[in-house]
């Protein structure tokens, strides 16, 4: 077993890992949702240098070695590229993680009242333990499009002064024959309907408690009740995350799954500088519902991006497309499961990620013999452990839990398809899928460094 990162820590280290988790959670806090990751990311690269693709495409600029770019899709997921002095058809260096994470959505038709309570109806989004999403204070983050094309953004329940809203569960009193069920029926999805409002509005007679919701949020946000036919509206955990453990060494929030990848991708590809081949960092959405969609790794949307940005270099074909990303290396960054001694029964020791023995590379992820995993080859995972050795980070590779145990998937064989080599790359993470989960502020320092480190050298 490797030796736990925090034992080599000079004390610049120590003021590094802390300054890094400060930025993180205040992204983690802020970024709850997809869109909200998109405009953040999209504002910080800006800040850095990075031009607006479709802007250089409508002005016909000529891309050259140094030049910065970013493309963005639907508003939910974006590609940064900084274009190196060799041809981008030798290949780029590509760290890709999601920004989608487990929640519940609204529906389309979601407002009602019972019993002269009002509530919203939902749909589950990604693998849940359904029970998990009962009696926490939620949020609500989305936007609401109107007919006339204007977009209104909703953020209800972060600020200490918003109200939360909230799923019930059944009084243990009364809970005998609900506690004798399987767990995945204890709370069954469709009573997964978040309570808003119980006051009713005078002088209504019938459903005044929903009249009173409409009317809030006819005045504060110019919604309609039709409106929801066209909105995009995600139930959240409500709060900041914050260090967990009486030492502070731990992350405790929201969304860990995958953006605990996502920022420090983002973080190492803005501190790059100057490279010899093609940086790249990809932040897609849609992994959690098997990357499907307009705006999942499954669609178009990175390949069509790349030839356009071969266009721009003089490259306007469909063979330069092809070798650019056969050529090309990927850390598909995903988390993996920490070891929980609480569930020991569930991990093989030697072959899983531990809290505090830096990034995990899982060669394989997939269930039931390796079904639906990419596999990576062994002499890339040679080439990646010389280069995290020399470049001294951190890493430990492990499994996704005992054989037959379960098991999952990542977005790593959809980038395979192109021929690339790819391996899952990522940040070890207790309760994943849980509205909280736990991450190592040692762990997600080095995924920095080796994300980074990756850049430069592969």
């Amino acid at each position: 077993m490797r030796e736990n990162s925090w034992l080599s820590y000079t004390d610049e280290d120590d003021k590094n890992v802390e300054v890094l988790a400060g930025e993180y959670k205040e992204f983690l806090s802020k970024c709850k949702t997809e869109r909200e990751c998109t405009e953040y990311f999209t504002k910080e690269a800006e800040a850095c240098g990075y031009q607006d693709l479709n802007k250089l495409i409508a002005q016909g600029t000529r891309l050259k070695a140094g030049d910065k770019v970013y493309g963005v899709g639907m508003g939910k997921t974006i590609a940064l590229f900084q274009v190196g002095k060799q041809p981008l058809t030798e290949g780029m260096n590509i760290l890709c993680a999601h920004i989608d994470s487990p929640r519940l959505d609204l529906k389309q038709n979601p407002l009602y009242e019972d019993t002269e309570l009002s509530f919203m109806d939902t749909h589950y989004y990604g693998g849940i333990k359904k029970y998990q999403w009962v009696a926490l204070p939620l949020a609500l983050h989305g936007v609401v499009a109107k007919k006339d094309g204007t977009v209104i953004s909703v953020n209800v329940g972060e600020d200490p002064a918003d109200p939360v809203v909230y799923v019930t569960d059944l009084l243990i009193h009364l809970a005998g024959k609900q506690m004798e069920k399987k767990g995945s029926v204890v709370v069954e999805g469709e009573n997964l309907d978040i309570l808003v409002g119980s006051r009713p509005l005078a002088g209504e007679e019938k459903d005044a408690v929903k009249a009173n919701i409409l009317r809030i949020l006819k005045e504060k946000y110019q919604i309609e009740e039709e409106d929801f036919l066209s909105a995009e509206i995600e139930v959240v955990p409500a709060g900041p995350a914050r260090d967990c453990g009486l030492d502070r060494s731990m992350i405790a929030g929201y969304g860990h799954d995958d953006r605990v990848c996502a920022f420090p991708s983002f973080a190492a590809m803005m501190e790059t500088g100057h490279v010899d081949r093609t940086s790249c960092c990809l932040l897609v959405d849609k992994e959690e519902i098997g990357s499907v969609g307009a705006t999942g790794m499954q669609s178009m949307f990175f390949e069509n991006t790349v030839a356009e940005i071969l266009a721009l270099m003089g490259q306007d074909s469909n063979l330069a497309v092809r070798r650019t990303l056969a050529r090309s290396r990927m850390l598909s960054s995903d988390v993996s499961a920490a070891y929980d001694p609480a569930y020991a029964e569930a991990f093989e020791k030697k072959n899983c990620a531990y809290f505090g023995k830096g990034m995990v590379l899982n060669k394989y992820t997939g269930a039931r013999g390796k079904s639906g995993s990419n596999d990576a080859n062994a002499e890339y995972l040679a080439r990646l452990r010389r280069i995290f050795d020399e470049n001294k980070v951190a890493f430990q590779t492990a499994e996704l839990g005992k054989v037959d145990y379960g098991g999952g998937g990542t977005i790593a064989y959809i980038a395979a398809l192109y021929g690339m080599e790819v391996v899952d790359s990522g940040v070890a993470v207790l309760s994943m899928h849980a509205p909280w989960e736990i991450i190592s502020k040692s762990d997600l320092y080095e995924a920095k460094k080796g994300y980074l480190a990756f850049l430069k050298n592969a």
